[in-house]
């Protein structure tokens, strides 16, 4: 995404500020990114980063409970928020001459929002019937054990919605803690997009943002993962009549250098797939595990998951098996096309078509205003601008002999973990083993 028309300046808060007025644009959007996920959270406090993002649609004594929601529906806008690995995020896209309202509706909750007791406790039991909700869905269940066993001393380890014994025994001071923690303008990055005058608008963003004083930092992240030293395996066994195998690798964060090469080895094993939160991919019917799983009548669907981190994290592929065929046999097809990339370089016709639909993902899932405040408020907060100004040129310059080298560092035994999901319905528990 082009972004040599992108304003960007600092207020003495701290405030990174980020525009892109587009002239004759009808809409804007705001995004207020805050640098706090499940990356920042400990042992006992996992899910605390999501849990807050509920409280701040708790309302405040400026926009009680429901009255913001109302205000921008009535004027024809929505509004959402996310909370994920490495950021938190709130906006609102509207009509761009009643965009002052997500100005003062995000302002107002940066540092007002007062989270009584009884709506802690309120919310507890959304949360928790969320993560319960979440425990219905095997490739959840099989998911968040593999990425545990994966991962053994990064925060990544933990998934965003956190485990149920924190989620019961989270209090509300510690909740209000976490906001004070890292809701604050040195700790966050302000997106706008759209149908405005830049000039006009950053005048009013200090007007409102620049009162507010800076935090009292962030902790630092200290995990770091040490390399994996061999294949590690895990079986879950749940309620279901469905088996899925999943292979999860060890993978380089958004700024490393491999990181665009495992993006075309993604395309190439099943399609491109939209890296943002707005748009869904389907597995691409000529991509190399549609064709080795899902037409060979082993599996019922195949899907990948490659995310841009911060630190690194995990490229993973998960097959839903079909009712009639095995875990042994999906895996054994799975890794053999997994191998393939190892030993046989991709030819030029397959390298070219998967840059030019990879590029063509990144193009369409930036078009809109919404789409393009979230892309740059995700640069700035996870990587870099300069990540967002070089992407299609990076995937461009993908080789074959860039594929391989990758696939042979990644894509590797002892880089692994393998999980299967068996049904059963009359035993739970998971079983590991190094391999």
């Amino acid at each position: 995404m082009e972004t040599r028309d992108v304003i960007r300046t600092q207020l003495d808060n701290g405030l990174r500020v980020v525009l892109r007025p587009l002239v004759g644009v009808p809409v804007a959007s705001l995004f207020v990114w805050y640098r706090v996920g499940s990356r920042n959270e400990v042992e006992g406090r996992t899910g605390i980063s999501h849990w807050v993002e509920h409280m701040l649609f708790k309302g405040t004594e400026q926009f009680p409970a429901g009255e913001a929601d109302r205000l921008v529906a009535r004027e024809g806008g929505y509004r959402n928020a996310m909370t994920y690995l490495d950021w938190t995020t709130y906006f609102e896209t509207l009509p761009a001459d009643r965009f002052d309202l997500a100005l003062r509706i995000e302002a107002d909750r940066m540092v007002n929002s007062p989270f009584h007791p009884e709506e802690v406790e309120l919310e507890r039991t959304v949360v928790i019937s969320e993560r319960q909700g979440y425990e219905n869905y095997p490739d959840f269940l099989l998911n968040e054990e593999l990425t545990a066993t994966a991962i053994r001393v990064h925060p990544y380890r933990h998934e965003t919605i956190g485990w149920l014994c924190d989620l019961r025994s989270i209090t509300r001071d510690e909740l209000y803690e976490h906001y004070r923690t890292y809701y604050a303008p040195d700790n966050a990055v302000l997106v706008a997009v759209g149908g405005f005058e830049a000039d006009a608008l950053l005048r009013r963003i200090e007007e409102l943002f620049g009162p507010i004083p800076r935090g009292p930092g962030a902790p630092p992240v200290r995990g770091v993962e040490p390399p994996q030293r061999g294949e590690r395996r895990l079986i879950v066994r749940g309620p279901g009549g469905t088996t899925y195998v999943q292979v999860a690798f060890h993978a380089p964060p958004a700024s490393h250098e491999d990181f665009f090469p495992l993006v075309v080895i993604d395309t190439v094993l099943n399609g491109a797939r939209a890296l943002g939160v707005f748009r869904s991919s389907s597995p691409s019917r000529s991509s190399r595990l549609y064709r080795a799983l899902v037409e060979a009548d082993l599996a019922l669907d195949v899907s990948t998951f490659l995310l841009p981190t911060i630190d690194p994290y995990l490229y993973s592929c998960t097959v839903t098996v079909r009712a009639e065929r095995s875990a042994e046999e999906v895996e054994r097809v799975l890794l053999r096309e997994l191998d393939r990339l190892q030993e046989e370089p991709v030819s030029q016709e397959e390298l070219e078509k998967a840059i030019k639909q990879t590029r063509a993902e990144f193009v369409y899932g930036s078009e809109s205003v919404t789409d393009q405040a979230y892309w740059l408020g995700f640069a700035e907060t996870v990587v870099s601008p300069e990540w967002l100004d070089t992407y299609l040129d990076r995937v461009a310059a993908v080789t074959a002999d860039d594929i391989q080298r990758v696939a042979r560092r990644y894509l590797v035994a002892d880089n692994r973990t393998v999980g299967w999901f068996l049904p059963d319905e009359t035993s739970h528990g998971v079983r590991k083993t190094d391999g």
